[in-house]
């Protein structure tokens, strides 16, 4: 143990994140002041939390499509795709996408299934992005519920300096080694029209189609007509468009805007197995029974920020957002290429009416400063469950709640600040909930700044884990509307410490220890066996207990154009699960990460060389089977991206070629997954779809 922990100290102190031009700079000043837990807009510095950011500069780079490709970069989160509907969710800390939140301008996103939580990461159009802000550790107080293992703020641009301003993109990606201009790879275009009429409001719209055609690998596309079990797609092909528009308005202390966004998403499942059939018109034909998942979010937020009586400042936000996926059932004749029965029926859907609201600066004493704020949220939701073979029955239920809390910060010198806050959460469909938190903020000479926090805070169980059915043949997991809300308890202490050398070299060095406990953690369990077929049964309990602790270190080295980030982890976790029949092991099991990325600058040149490393060590978790509960074993994988960025034509066009992917990672190996009758076997978990290579053009016009 002594050897291990040697070795990742000293990893931690091994190399190397984000440059940016000179001509940047400001900019790169401008992203260091965050919002995110803030009652105001402030320096990165004077927050009590540890806000960790990514700036649209580090997103450029990247050339990313979509929020899973930024996130696939960052310490202690793991994207986590699917083949089979094409969905990308995020773990932290070993905890799945239930625990985390993700907000755009602070304001909670929707998907099918719920408010903020479980979102596809695919789903999340990156233009017109300032910033990304993320806080790990329990933020239920100001981020009320299911905030367990930390949030994700997508700050987005609501001005312009410019009175016009007109970018286009287009961008071409191939998919593993697949590539053709229409039909295989990625093929990505973009606009954005802003203007600003006046000094006090601005304008924009913006179109983003993102079509993905799939991965085939071994397969053999949705054409082939043998029963070989080779047809269909590794990855499930996927077409996105998105529209946004922004109506802006500032003037003195006064500001709002309404944003508008509308996605449209089409996701073809074709079934590897293929039938045969007959008819007096085609004779012998053969067909598959295949599905189209069509997803439809709609987004509308109304914001409005000022001063009440001279002095406080407001903000409030009301949002109408939905998401609903539709799923068409058809028959796709191979030798016409032709479909018919077509059936589409509502297969799930989330509608939300959602406000916010802050009122600060009760205080003329700048040391002591007062919070107070609600959050109200009337979730619609729908699901089709299948309770027998051939019955399907809808089940629409609405779930509300009603919270408000109360933060304090007291700056109590001037290098010592205070926060608290409580909010209490009243649940019309579970007891009420109460969160809190403190947070201690010190700053010391030579650069050195020691923070430190506890947050309670709580999870309230999701739509399908109250309602859902599934029963059929052998087959039954079913919700439960007898769960109550997981409670958790997350404490956090860093120490970071920059250094600014006569030279002009810079470093940034931080290092954090955070621990965080649930209890009754909400997990699917076998809850026992049919008496008639002897076939297991499965229900969501609440029936386990989540200790997790984590060691982490952030380091930046700079020097004129070379940035050099390196950050490292260690986690340990452990979980004890008792279900009606058994119960695991609680001890802890450890994995290790490492990211690093190095960026350097030709400013004469205009071009940015970019490479970013990613490193996830082996883990372990405890998977059920019908007999017990056993340690399941995922491999290390490493992921590593690079890109070349260059500006042309006074920086009117921007082109970005690069690589994802380089080590042609596609799955890993997890042992035990089908354990059971004195035998056991492994499983591959998806991943990626090897290494890629795209090519990137943005024309901007600013006028």
């Amino acid at each position: 143990m002594k050897t291990k922990i040697t070795l990742i100290v000293a990893l931690f102190f091994c190399c190397i994140s984000f440059a940016q031009k000179k001509d940047t700079i400001v900019a790169n000043k401008l992203s260091e002041v965050v919002v995110t837990g803030q009652f105001r807009p402030q320096s990165i510095k004077k927050s009590v939390f540890n806000v960790r950011l990514i700036s649209s500069q580090d997103i450029q780079n990247l050339a990313a499509n979509n929020l899973s490709d930024v996130l696939n970069q960052y310490l202690n989160i793991t994207v986590k795709p699917s083949g089979n509907d094409g969905r990308s969710t995020v773990s932290m800390f070993g905890l799945d996408a239930q625990y985390f939140k993700i907000l755009v301008d602070n304001v909670p996103l929707v998907n099918e299934a719920g408010l903020g939580n479980n979102t596809d990461l695919s789903q999340i159009n990156l233009n017109d992005i300032e910033q990304i802000e993320i806080i790990e550790g329990s933020m239920g107080v100001t981020h009320g519920a299911n905030a367990v293992s930390g949030v994700l703020n997508i700050i987005t641009k609501t001005s312009s300096k410019y009175k016009w301003g007109i970018s286009a993109t287009l961008q071409e990606e191939t998919v593993g080694d697949e590539y053709s201009l229409f039909d295989k790879g990625r093929h990505i275009q973009a606009l954005k029209v802003s203007h600003n009429f006046n000094k006090n409001w601005f304008v924009s719209i913006g179109v983003n189609r993102n079509d993905f055609q799939g991965y085939l690998d071994n397969r053999k596309g949705k054409d082939y007509s043998e029963n070989d079990s080779f047809r269909g797609y590794t990855w499930l092909p996927k077409e996105q468009l998105n529209t946004t528009g922004l109506v802006s308005y500032k003037k003195k202390d006064f500001s709002f805007f309404y944003k508008f966004e509308h996605l449209d998403e089409d996701v073809v499942y074709y079934n590897r197995a293929v039938q045969s059939g007959y008819n007096t018109i085609l004779g012998s034909y053969r067909y598959a029974n295949d599905k189209l998942y069509l997803t439809n979010r709609y987004f509308h937020h109304l914001n409005s920020a000022g001063k009440l009586f001279s002095q406080l400042n407001y903000n409030i936000s009301v949002s109408h957002q939905k998401q609903e996926r539709d799923v068409e059932d058809f028959r796709y004749y191979l030798s016409t290429q032709n479909e018919s029965n077509n059936i589409k029926i509502k297969d799930q859907s989330m509608e939300v009416l959602y406000s916010t609201a802050t009122v600060s600066d009760f205080f003329p004493d700048s040391k002591v400063d007062l919070q107070l704020g609600y959050e109200f949220v009337n979730n619609l939701g729908f699901s089709l469950v299948q309770e027998a073979n051939t019955i399907f029955v809808p089940i629409t239920k609405r779930i509300e709640n009603y919270d408000f809390f109360i933060s304090t910060e007291i700056k109590a010198t001037e290098r010592f600040s205070i926060r608290t806050g409580i909010r209490f959460s009243d649940q019309s469909m579970f007891k009420n909930q109460y969160a809190s938190s403190l947070g201690l903020r010190y700053l010391f000479d030579k650069g050195v700044e020691l923070r430190g926090s506890l947050g309670k805070s709580f999870r309230t169980p999701t739509f399908q884990e109250l309602y859902s059915k599934l029963i059929f043949d052998g087959h039954f997991f079913v919700g439960n509307q007898n769960l109550i809300p997981e409670a958790s308890t997350s404490y956090e202490m860093s120490i970071k410490k920059q250094t600014l050398c006569a030279s002009g070299v810079q470093f940034s060095n931080m290092l954090t220890g955070s621990l965080l406990d649930v209890n009754d953690r909400i997990d699917m369990a076998l809850i026992g066996f049919n008496t008639d077929t002897g076939s297991p049964e499965y229900q969501y309990i609440n029936i386990s207990k989540y200790k997790m602790w984590n060691v982490s270190s952030v380091n930046q080295f700079k020097k004129n154009n070379l940035t050099v980030n390196l950050g490292a982890s260690i986690i340990g976790v452990s979980q004890k699960i008792e279900n009606q029949i058994f119960t695991s092991d609680d001890k802890f099991l450890y994995s290790f990460n490492l990211n690093s990325s190095v960026s350097y600058v030709i400013p004469r040149w205009e071009t940015i060389f970019s490479a970013y490393y990613k490193y996830n060590g082996k883990s372990q978790q405890f998977i059920e089977t019908t007999s017990a509960y056993v340690i399941s074993e995922v491999d290390a994988s490493n992921w590593l991206d690079v890109s070349v960025r260059k500006n042309l034509f006074n920086d009117k066009l921007e082109a970005t070629i690069g690589a994802r992917n380089l080590f042609d990672v596609k799955n890993v190996n997890q042992t035990r997954t089908n354990e059971g009758a004195g035998h056991a076997s492994s499983a591959e978990v998806l991943l990626a779809y090897g290494r890629s290579y795209f090519v990137k053009l943005t024309y901007n016009l600013n006028l």
